[in-house]
């Protein structure tokens, strides 16, 4: 297995950083969506972070990466039942854009079926990616009704094929990043707001950060192991932060004052329904708890409200101010109220 580029490492990008180590924390947020200029290290972030989490429990010899503790849901995987239990690393799958239905959520295995006679499911790459992150770039380009297709799993957790006489049910929890530059093609309104957190990458416009950026993409190309020693130590203390983070996530409070902020704003902003509320609500609980505060605050929803509702804003025809000076504006004068 290639050494992956320390996530530690990263220069600048912050705010995708921070969007990440959310998702990682709290996985019901929904997934991030990374729009930007290509070459700007968004999936290396992604491999990155998958790399840095900390070893997860499977079933040996398990194609669903299926859960020790979980085993009564995997009936399509037979090891599933005995199998005994082992450390594997994160799942991160790449999701190409030209990948058929079929190979996104399994279907028939025809050798089984044409050599052996059998009727077997062969798993794809949503159960592949249980348990750990689906990566798609240029999201904006994959086919609508497989964007639709993966939204509805993200969302219930649960993929489900009914077809070739097959009738198969298995867990397929993930978190979802896509990428994209708007510039290639819009990526539907009502598929973007399926999407938890949303945040902008450009190519850094700081020397310094430029020229950091080649010094460490440099030494990482010569001696990608002597690279990541020289960061094993900024790595431990971002592992450390996310495990914490997750253990104390459940004790964080959210008062009805940051609840009603959250609920004013998104109604400042006109975000359709109620889940860039919910969004907001998740997120600021998971900062809190990377924060390691027992309460999310209002600095906290102002932290995240940018990534939770910029995607989810109707255009104004006469408004040519960005999606975030409009969510900042609007912070500023609910706050204020």
């Amino acid at each position: 297995m290639s050494t992956p580029f320390p996530f530690s490492a990263i220069v600048a990008q912050d705010e995708m950083k921070a969007a990440l180590l959310i998702a990682a924390v709290d996985a019901r947020i929904g997934g991030v969506m990374v729009f930007g200029d290509r070459g700007t290290g968004k999936s290396t972030a992604v491999r990155a972070l998958a790399a840095l989490l900390p070893p997860i429990q499977v079933v040996e010899g398990s194609r669903f990466n299926a859960d020790p503790g979980d085993r009564g849901r995997y009936g399509a995987c037979p090891v599933a039942a005995d199998g005994k239990a082992v450390k594997g690393h994160v799942p991160f799958v790449d999701l190409p854009l030209g990948a058929t239905e079929d190979r996104v959520v399994g279907a028939l295995d025809l050798e089984a079926a044409l050599t052996r006679g059998e009727k077997r499911f062969e798993p794809g790459l949503l159960a592949r990616a249980h348990r750990g992150f689906l990566y798609i770039d240029e999201v904006n380009l994959l086919e609508d009704h497989l964007v639709d297709l993966l939204l509805d799993v993200a969302a219930s957790g649960e993929n489900v094929v009914e077809r070739e006489g097959l009738s198969v049910r298995h867990p397929a929890r993930f978190v979802l990043v896509g990428s994209g530059n708007p510039e290639e093609g819009e990526l539907r309104p009502q598929l973007l707001d399926r999407f938890g957190l949303s945040v902008e990458v450009r190519t850094p416009d700081n020397l310094a950060d430029r020229i950091e950026i080649l010094k460490r993409c440099d030494a990482f190309e010569r001696t990608p192991e002597a690279f990541a020693a020289a960061w094993a130590k900024h790595e431990a203390k971002t592992l450390k932060r996310i495990a914490r983070a997750k253990d104390h996530l459940s004790g964080v409070a959210v008062p009805d004052d940051v609840l009603a902020l959250a609920s004013k704003l998104c109604m400042a902003v006109g975000a359709d329904g109620l889940r860039g509320e919910l969004t907001l609500m998740r997120a600021a609980r998971a900062a809190a708890a990377l924060d390691r505060a027992d309460t999310a605050t209002a600095a906290h929803i102002a932290h995240v409200a940018p990534m939770a509702l910029r995607h989810r804003l109707r255009r104004g025809v006469l408004d040519e101010t960005g999606s975030s000076v409009r969510i900042e504006r609007a912070l500023a004068e609910v706050m204020a109220a």
